[in-house]
């Protein structure tokens, strides 16, 4: 029996609603700068924890993983406003 990826999953959800929050801040907002920002930090997320799943070495996996913690927290910096 597989078991489920709970961080990946999240993460891959995280993605999405980050691609809702680009779309209402570009649409709505009319916000086009940061914007693109918080999409490429909350979607980097994702992509750098599924990096981390085949890492080289438990110090590799750890490098990955802090720097996916990285783009979640520049994500929220910039996010907070909206």
């Amino acid at each position: 029996m597989k078991h489920k990826n709970v961080i990946k999953s999240k993460s891959f959800f995280f993605a999405i609603q980050i691609w809702h929050l680009y779309h209402y801040l570009v649409n709505e907002r009319k916000e086009f700068i940061l914007s693109k920002q918080i999409l490429r930090s909350g979607t980097a997320v994702g992509a750098i924890i599924r990096e981390a799943e085949h890492a080289e070495s438990k110090l590799d996996f750890k490098h990955k993983m802090s720097i996916a913690q990285k783009e979640i927290n520049e994500t929220i910096y910039i996010g907070w406003n909206y």
